[in-house]
């Protein structure tokens, strides 16, 4: 990404565009996604706080995350819901928060369905998903016909709100997505059967919301524009589903990707930058409405050549838009090379909302805390050292130079990245290169110096003048006491990753936890004895690895079995010491894609193992009391790590001040996501 003329380079993004009787500036959308803001304390304040700072980003519009319209549409227990005029009057502070920057809102309305987590969760018939342990109970025709009207009502009540529309959410498998398809619909009633009566929910629900809400209120449409699951939706399905609701009187057709039941991962980092533009372009061809393109788009080039090819109208970034607030700002501004780019890690945000914390984000820790940081210029600025230049101290770095600081960033190798450099050899995991360019530039923005291939003795640091240092030296592989450790076919993790060593084709890898998945996934992608060059799987190869039916000509968009078997080129072992479950300090929502490729490829793990020595003949251990070989040509040591904080107690018996932060302050795995807060939350105290 470069400077120029925002207008200039991106024409079709920043474009207005007119729906119904409103006039949207640009044509982002911050898509929906549940922040559990809702339900902190004060939370309605930090929602206004965070959804105006993306206003004030100037995005086209903004989608809230679901509101369910009555109790039994409740994802869980104290989650939101507006019911009652009261709730609106409370939401009044969001929509003035977005007002107040010329921005618009909808209040997305979603009734979960069968996905509820609460045992009097409601479905069109007695199906069970297999992510909930709830049995459905089947809607009768009364409850139905009473879930449309608490719609209405919730549209009515969004309206007195001060939103300037409503989103219909009937994708991901909820309530109206169950509706539609056989897979969830057994009914023999007027609400099923018949693709028309799978169909008449949604379509009532958008008549009846329209004729009580006016020709002024926009009504989105969240359609599943391909279900990714057994018994799904065809694709001339969705098209004559798009058609009706058009018809019925939506004003924009958003796209939904994948149930959440679904064994194909839809927006994590190994899915390819934007693989599901061809369903947005499919709807764009059979309604006149515009039509939104979403999922795995995240830099403006992308979003503008999507909208210029024509696939769709709109582009929806939920989470580019946790990452940088300010996205379509800088667009306008010129500045496009200054975006923070979501690297769809998920570690920050959908893995810790579905550990029922608030979501935030690896590369931006000051989403949805926006109200705990201080933006403020440094009172006093100092003379900071930073030694280190992984994530920790490249955010530290950089925050310190923000505020005003006067900063020197040590890093003892050639590059920036420290341990990131390793993940980026990862298959998929490129999408670190958007975080340390953006860090490379932050730093320059600050007036950082950098000081590559140098590491600072304690005199030097005393001898320049530096009042604070931040520690952020990272880690070191730890080495396990077995016999034959240093034995020629013993390769550590670090080394494997940077391309120094290479693996042949049996390998064994000693640790089970999040690296030696990585490297197992990376293995699994690359050929024995060839140095780094996986770098994820391109459209087609991605389409294929998980039995993706592009043409929707199949039901769910499916050619076969996701978790079919798949060639690998070597054979490989997973071992830990624990008795635990390997992999449990996976991401949950990341965890699972990992694990299925690995399973495909016929990767073989094992618990509580005992190593007893490695030789000439392999890996010796002991499994359940019995002796075993792993007879192998390569043993690759994923066995945790040790801090670098060796010149902390240095810097402090020298009397100078020293914080530490990242991996130097504690080795748990590569946490970029808390070394990244640290980073910036010691560069706040200085």
């Amino acid at each position: 990404m470069s400077g120029g003329s925002g207008s200039s380079r991106y024409p079709h993004l920043l474009s207005p565009l007119k729906v119904g009787q409103v006039t949207l500036r640009n044509r982002i959308i911050m898509g929906s996604m549940h922040t559990r803001l809702d339900m902190e304390e004060n939370g309605l304040h930090k929602m206004a706080v965070f959804l105006g700072e993306r206003a004030k980003g100037e995005v086209g519009l903004i989608i809230t995350g679901g509101y369910a319209p009555n109790t039994a549409g409740l994802l869980e227990p104290g989650g939101p819901i507006l019911t009652e005029p009261a709730q609106a009057r409370e939401l009044r502070q969001i929509t003035d928060a977005v007002h107040a920057h010329d921005g618009r809102i909808c209040l997305q309305i979603l009734h979960s369905g069968r996905y509820a987590k609460q045992e009097e969760c409601l479905g069109p018939s007695e199906i069970r998903s297999r992510i909930n342990r709830f049995p459905p109970r089947a809607m009768t025709g009364e409850q139905i016909e009473q879930t449309i009207a608490d719609y209405v009502r919730c549209a009515l009540l969004a309206k007195d709100a001060g939103f300037d529309g409503v989103e219909i959410m009937g994708s991901e498998g909820y309530l109206i997505n169950e509706f539609t398809v056989l897979r969830t619909n057994d009914r023999s009633d007027e609400w099923g059967g018949s693709e028309e009566n799978r169909h008449r929910l949604p379509v009532e629900l958008v008549k009846r919301v329209r004729a009580a809400a006016g020709a002024g209120f926009i009504i989105i449409y969240r359609i599943s524009a391909i279900d990714l699951v057994e018994g799904g939706a065809t694709g001339e399905e969705i098209d004559r589903l798009a058609q009706r609701v058009e018809a019925a009187g939506a004003d924009i057709l958003n796209t939904g990707i994948g149930w959440h039941e679904a064994r194909v991962p839809t927006i994590a980092y190994p899915i390819p930058r934007g693989a599901w533009r061809f369903a947005a372009a499919r709807l764009k061809r059979v309604v006149g409405i515009p039509v939104v393109a979403s999922n795995r788009i995240n830099t403006p080039e992308l979003a503008e050549e999507v909208l210029a090819s024509g696939d769709s109208d709109l582009v929806s970034m939920a989470r580019p838009m946790l990452a940088d607030p300010h996205f379509v700002k800088k667009v306008r501004e010129g500045h496009a090379d200054k975006i923070n780019i979501c690297i769809a890690c998920n570690q920050a945000c959908l893995d810790l909302i579905f550990s029922d914390r608030s979501a935030s984000c690896l590369v931006n820790p000051r989403a949805c805390r926006e109200t705990e940081f201080d933006e403020a210029p440094a009172a006093s600025p100092r003379k900071i050292a930073v030694i280190g230049a992984g994530a920790g101290g490249l955010a530290a770095a950089a925050e310190a130079g923000r505020r005003g600081h006067h900063v020197t960033l040590f890093e003892a190798s050639d590059r920036i990245g420290g341990q990131i450099n390793l993940a980026r050899a990862v298959p998929g995991k490129a999408e670190f290169d958007e975080m340390l360019r953006y860090y490379d530039g932050a730093v320059i923005d600050g007036g950082v110096e950098l000081r590559l291939s140098q590491s600072p003795s304690i005199a030097d640091l005393k001898d320049g003048g530096y009042q604070a240092v931040v520690v952020a030296c990272g880690v070191h592989p730890r080495i396990p006491e077995i016999p034959g450790i240093n034995h020629p076919k013993v390769v550590f993790y670090n080394d494997l990753l940077s391309g120094r060593r290479h693996a042949g084709r049996r390998v064994a890898i000693i640790g089970a936890g999040g690296i030696g998945f990585d490297v197992a996934e990376y293995l699994c992608h690359s050929q024995p004895d060839e140095g780094p060059h996986a770098r994820g799987l391109d459209l087609a190869g991605f389409q294929a690895e998980w039995a993706i039916d592009a043409s929707l000509t199949k039901p769910g968009g499916l050619s076969g079995d996701p978790l079919a078997p798949r060639p690998s080129p070597r054979e490989i072992t997973m071992l830990q010491r624990k008795t635990s479950r390997p992999g449990a300090e996976l991401g949950v929502s990341t965890g699972w894609i990992l694990r299925s490729s690995l399973a495909k490829r016929d990767v073989k793990i094992l618990a509580g193992v005992n190593y007893q020595r490695i030789d000439d003949d392999g890996l010796h251990i002991v499994v359940d009391g019995a002796p075993r070989l792993i007879a192998v040509d390569t043993v690759v040591i994923c066995a945790g790590q040790e801090s670098n904080r060796g010149m902390l107690d240095e810097l402090r018996a020298a009397g100078i001040e020293a914080h530490v932060i990242g991996g130097a302050k504690e080795a748990a795995e590569l946490d970029a996501m808390r070394a990244v807060y640290e980073g910036v939350k010691v560069a706040q105290a200085l």
